[in-house]
């Protein structure tokens, strides 16, 4: 739930990626509700009820027709109410339907917002920016860009600066490696008070590496429509199965000092994420807990004690291996490395990682993986190791097996 001893001047949420389709899709419904928690959970709130904006990162439509728009816009009409306002921005999947020309119309005649936005909402600078072009931004952006960060500066140089976009700052957040645009980075670092959103990648908001904190901060938005995750080393690639079990958003308060606090959620089960990011002098980078360093304190997961490790369905050419989850006395277990070495030799014959499966709020307690073209006949042993997010490994859990 919200923080109880923090005072919010300001509240909004923030979606993207939720890629309405022309026929019904379960994107709207779960934009539907993501609104409808938002509202609830102002309205629970004790000391601040209201729910001031609502700010869509980009991909709102999966291809960009007109049909995909208005039903979009026919959602924001339902189900916000007065007091919120409301902005979008256009990338890629804006662009698929006639062009960057045609969205740009078909926008601007069905929102009646401009493309690149800046307002100020309860005495906190807003800015939005729409892509050039796919995912990318010509210097007209910056040139709009640093025109309204120093406005916001000159009205108070300590309050943050909310921005959006829809790439990620390259080199910044999971998932600005590949899902990313460079060209705002060397501004921000002038505005350390700017807090950035970004979408794109549809990596989960509840990986720690989501925000970001260096010369500014910036977050992740997820998705509302499927995860994919920027790690390559996957046996099923970056999209994980049950890929569409996804609703995520990100709840933000900021109180008259200048204060933020942020709240990722699950909107598929109703629940908070267990954890709140915190900024209390945006202004100041100094003062930033998300950084790197995160890298050099984090503490490796463990196996406990009791940790089933369990071997079936051994063939010729294969096993099954089935495992319980480690445990992380900080945040969530990653993935899980797990090495397949021939015994006689204690060479590695395979390599394998997959994911913990964090992105789901119930998390499965045991996970599973098949593996094949073993030969036959030989003694093998197995070693699982859990990986923290910040490069870290726990002593592996072992296993042998004798193929048939």
């Amino acid at each position: 739930m919200f923080q109880k001893d923090f005072k919010p001047a300001l509240r909004f949420m923030v979606v993207s990626d939720i890629h309405y389709k022309d026929e019904p899709c379960v994107e709207e419904e779960r934009m539907a509700k993501a609104l409808q928690i938002a509202y609830r959970l102002s309205e629970e709130s004790e000391s601040y009820k209201k729910l001031d904006a609502v700010y869509a990162v980009g991909d709102f439509a999966n291809s960009g027709t007109e049909t995909q728009m208005r039903k979009f816009k026919a959602t924001l009409d339902k189900y916000c109410k007065e007091e919120t306002q409301y902005c979008l921005m256009m990338a890629s999947h804006e662009y698929h339907g006639g062009g960057v020309e045609k969205a740009h119309e078909l926008f601007k005649e069905i929102f009646d917002i401009p493309v690149d936005n800046h307002r100020v909402i309860n005495g906190f600078h807003f800015i939005s920016m729409t892509c050039s072009h796919a995912c990318e931004f010509e210097d007209d952006k910056v040139d709009f860009a640093k025109k309204a960060l120093k406005e916001a500066r000159e009205a108070d140089p300590k309050k943050p600066i909310f921005f959006f976009q829809h790439p990620h700052i390259t080199d910044t957040v999971s998932g600005s490696i590949y899902w990313a645009d460079e060209k705002f980075y060397t501004t921000f670092m002038d505005f350390p008070q700017v807090i950035d959103f970004s979408g794109h990648s549809h990596v989960p908001i509840n990986d720690p590496r989501s925000i970001y904190q260096k010369h500014f901060t910036a977050l992740g938005t997820g998705s509302l429509s499927y995860f994919e995750l920027d790690e390559f080393d996957k046996y099923y690639g970056t999209v994980p199965p049950n890929k569409a079990d996804c609703a995520q958003m990100l709840l933000v308060e900021a109180d008259e000092n200048g204060r933020v606090r942020i709240y990722p959620y699950d909107v598929l089960t109703d629940n908070f994420f267990p954890f709140v990011w915190e900024i209390d002098e945006p202004w100041n980078p100094e003062s930033f807990k998300y950084t790197d360093a995160r890298y050099k304190t984090d503490k490796a997961p463990y196996f406990p004690e009791n940790t089933l490790l369990q071997v079936t369905d051994v063939t010729d050419k294969g096993f099954k291996l089935t495992f319980s989850q480690a445990k992380s006395d900080d945040e969530y277990v990653n993935d899980y490395k797990i090495v397949v070495k021939e015994k006689a030799t204690d060479t590695i014959v395979k390599q394998s990682c997959l994911w913990s499966e964090y992105y789901f709020y119930n998390m499965p307690e045991t996970l599973s993986i098949t593996f094949d073209d073993l030969d036959s006949g030989k003694d093998y042993t197995v070693d699982i190791f859990a990986g923290s997010f910040w490069n870290t490994l726990s002593k592996p859990v072992s296993t042998e097996v004798t193929t048939k």
